[in-house]
């Protein structure tokens, strides 16, 4: 297995997809997808153009539709919901598809969603993600950080940084063995430093300001929390995510 980690969607490699892609948007996308998967949502449907969601979204039956919809962490006006997992609670998604748009994570979705494998990983469930690489093995391994509107961001380097080592270590090799690009060395270095206080580190995080500023300090609570899910996000088609079904 070769290991890749790229901080943003446009550091990526332009005409080459993975046999695995990993999308981390911890604050807040992947982090809500995998809660509302686990709460017993159908499936989330990502979109990076707020119109297509909602000509997408129109075509279905509204009792069995969220609209979740943030831009520069603020919910979308007219939409059901912002980007907060803690909104993402079985009375309200389960049975229900989510259609989603966020500034950064959706836009990381769309650039690898022609990947053979498109999962997605949150602090949350990073065990459940590096469960799968054990079991599947897949050659080729990205894990793409979402970044802030194409630059660096230290809550999803970090959270790749998690599911590099613990990989590592469950696998025994050596990284010189598995790592595909410096910046998985990085990525290690920067979550060892921080794994004992993430969330200390979400709230140096440029992003983790923001949205303190807007009053979530609570997503950022519970945005910091590791392997508290076991739920794995799997891109079914196109878009549309939904909890695998694989067993590890």
């Amino acid at each position: 297995m070769k290991f890749f980690v790229y901080h943003t969607p446009e550091l990526a490699p332009a005409n080459v997809l993975p046999d695995c892609a990993i999308v981390v948007d911890v604050l807040r996308a992947t982090t809500t997808i995998a809660t509302a998967l686990n709460a017993g949502a159908e499936a989330v449907q990502v979109f990076s153009d707020i119109d297509s969601l909602m000509q997408t979204s129109d075509k279905w039956p509204a009792d069995k539709r969220i609209r979740v919809g943030e831009r520069g962490g603020a919910k979308v006006e007219g939409f059901d919901l912002g980007n907060s997992p803690l909104s993402c609670t079985p009375e309200f998604v389960t049975d229900k598809r989510l259609f989603m748009t966020t500034t950064n994570g959706t836009r990381s979705l769309e650039r690898v969603q022609a990947s053979p494998v498109v999962l997605t990983a949150a602090f949350i469930n990073r065990r459940a993600v590096v469960d799968y690489l054990l079991a599947e093995n897949p050659e080729t391994v990205w894990v793409l950080g979402s970044g802030w509107e194409g630059s660096f961001s230290l809550e999803d380097t970090a959270c790749a940084g998690a599911v590099a080592q613990n990989l590592l270590n469950e696998i025994g090799h050596p990284i010189d063995d598995c790592a595909g690009n410096d910046e998985v060395f990085a990525a290690i270095a920067l979550y060892s430093q921080w794994q004992n206080k993430l969330f200390e580190l979400l709230n140096h995080a440029s992003h983790g300001q923001r949205l303190l500023r807007l009053g979530c300090y609570e997503d950022l609570q519970y945005c910091a929390q590791t392997d508290i899910l076991d739920v794995l996000p799997m891109q079914k088609e196109p878009g549309v995510l939904v909890k695998s079904d694989i067993k590890k």
